[in-house]
């Protein structure tokens, strides 16, 4: 599997609706790097023996005239309560000095040095343009979530020039679509959705869409990744292409040269806010079970296995003897939840779902969510060395299914009340889980045992691995751990058994709780 994009290249991720007050800076930025680049590609050599293949299609000018008319555009308009906004002077929008205008007469207004602002003034409106495309021919049209956002007023604008107000039928955060339904005078030219799964790296694709406000733009290049995360929701699993699509491109489809839609243009990786050649689309397989829900309910109807879950590491796949990593490492169940009804527990490795393989924590999610509630599904577990089978009937996610995360409340560095026992392992020190420890910690109740962490060697493993002062260790390699002599015995007793690690479960002052694998001295 290709590796995982950088933390500083996800703040560089850019969401690709286009708001009007840039769109002018904006142009001209793209229009100075296009000048740029239209240099660089005649200087470049063509390779001698290369095939009319490798250098891409004779022409795509076909398939454009195919599909160009079920692209649209999306203008998104918001309203914007400006209650506190002082007498400003009104500016070019886009002019490099307008953000220290208005910080400007925002103090003078606090400090009582403006004008009370008429209600004209207390009302902005803000436009954003994004695209979308025509999957019915009764006025049925897509696009990105974060394209219409919270907009008071949508209008679907043609390749005719036509504009129709649009309805949102319905819009999903997760997978980042909407559905919009528009009443034309004669039926639409309609895309059609292609088979995402058989795309592979290599393949060519297009792109149809609005990018910084210019309509009908069709660019191209190949499936340059699949399976992309880009941390922006539960359920990534992005194509990567090189196809030029920029900020305006949201919500438009990618086409395989067949002409039908296998993904949603929705993000860009970019320092500049201009196309590098590095594009996210979200694969039609994705959103076409959303589209359909969003049409039918108005909402999203996604199973939920009610279970808390992690990634299983090197460390914690050889505390687990689980051999290679692999798996969803369940770190709680949902009291109201299926999987605890089922007898899953704190501990389980999900290896398999439905018949489906789980490589990794985050494969779970999108594969439960895409399962009918409802559903009876078998669920394959690893527990202390022995694979189980379950049946589950699976519920309805209602937002409480969620990866659990490293970073936990961070508590105050020291070390405990004198009077309580202390033990020193692995880089920490441990007490037991009295009152007084309870009340400075703020520790639930619902916690009822285990060694409370009263300090941590800051260069130590269990630092790396974000344990705080404050948690509770609740357990060592799935055995309770009951008091202070418990550690260490625990301990001792992984090494002689030729143990590298220890796999600890660990539970913040709130009672949320996770596994932590930590390399034994």
């Amino acid at each position: 599997m290709a590796p995982e994009l950088t933390m500083r290249d996800r703040r560089e991720i850019i969401f690709m609706g286009l708001f009007a007050k840039s769109r002018r800076a904006a142009m001209a930025g793209a229009v100075a790097c296009c000048a740029t680049l239209a240099i660089g590609v005649g200087a470049l050599p063509i390779l001698a023996g290369s095939s009319a293949f490798a250098r891409g299609p004779d022409s795509l000018a076909d398939l454009a005239d195919q599909v160009s008319d079920t692209v649209v555009n999306i203008s998104a308009t918001q309203t914007i309560d400006e209650k506190h906004a002082g007498a400003a002077p009104q500016l070019e929008p886009g002019t490099p000095f307008d953000d220290l205008f208005e910080e400007f007469f925002r103090r003078r207004q606090q400090q009582g040095g403006g004008e009370a602002p008429s209600p004209r003034q207390r009302e902005r409106k803000s436009n954003s343009l994004g695209s979308g495309f025509v999957i019915d021919p009764s006025g049925i049209v897509i696009t990105n979530n974060h394209v219409i956002a919270d907009a008071n007023e949508v209008t679907v604008i043609f390749t005719d020039g036509q504009k129709l107000k649009a309805e949102v039928l319905g819009k999903d955060a997760k997978v980042d679509v909407a559905v919009l339904k528009v009443k034309p005078d004669k039926p639409l030219k309609a895309a059609k959705f292609g088979d995402s799964d058989k795309m592979r790296v290599g393949d060519w694709v297009v792109a149809v869409g609005n990018p910084f406000g210019l309509g009908g733009t069709v660019t191209s290049g190949i499936i340059s990744a699949r399976n992309r995360n880009i941390d922006s929701g539960p359920y990534d699993n992005y194509f990567q292409t090189d196809a030029a699509i920029n900020k305006g491109n949201s919500g438009g489809p990618l086409f395989n040269m067949a002409g039908e839609v296998i993904g949603i243009n929705t993000a860009i990786l970019s320092p500049s806010g201009g196309s590098i050649g590095i594009g996210f689309a979200t694969p039609a397989a994705t959103v076409m079970p959303v589209i359909e829900q969003l049409q039918k309910f108005g909402e999203t109807r996604r199973g939920w296995l009610g279970v808390r879950i992690q990634n299983v590491d090197e460390t914690i796949a050889e505390s687990l003897n689980l051999g290679a990593a692999h798996g969803a490492l369940v770190a709680g169940t949902d009291d109201k939840g299926p999987a605890k009804a089922a007898g899953l527990q704190a501990g389980d490795v999900i290896v398999k779902f439905d018949g489906v393989e789980i490589k990794e924590s985050r494969d779970l999610p999108k594969i439960v969510a895409s399962a009918p509630v409802g559903k009876d599904v078998e669920v394959v577990i690893l527990r202390q060395g022995k694979e189980l089978v379950k049946t589950i009937k699976l519920g309805r996610l209602e937002d409480n299914e969620k990866p659990v995360k490293a970073a936990v409340k961070r508590g105050e560095s020291g070390k405990g009340p004198a009077a309580s026992a202390v033990e020193k392992a692995l880089g920490m020190e441990f007490s037991g889980l009295s009152d007084e420890l309870r009340q400075k910690f703020s520790i639930k109740s619902s916690i009822g045992s285990g060694v409370v962490v009263t300090a941590v060697d800051p260069d130590s493993g269990a630092a790396e691995k974000h344990i705080q002062v404050g948690d509770v260790i609740q357990e060592i390699n799935q055995e309770a751990v009951k008091d202070v002599s418990d550690v260490n015995k625990k301990l001792q007793t992984l090494k002689s058994g030729g143990k590298k690690s220890a796999l600890l479960l660990v539970a913040n002052a709130q009672g949320e709780v996770r596994f932590v694998a930590l390399a034994l001295p």
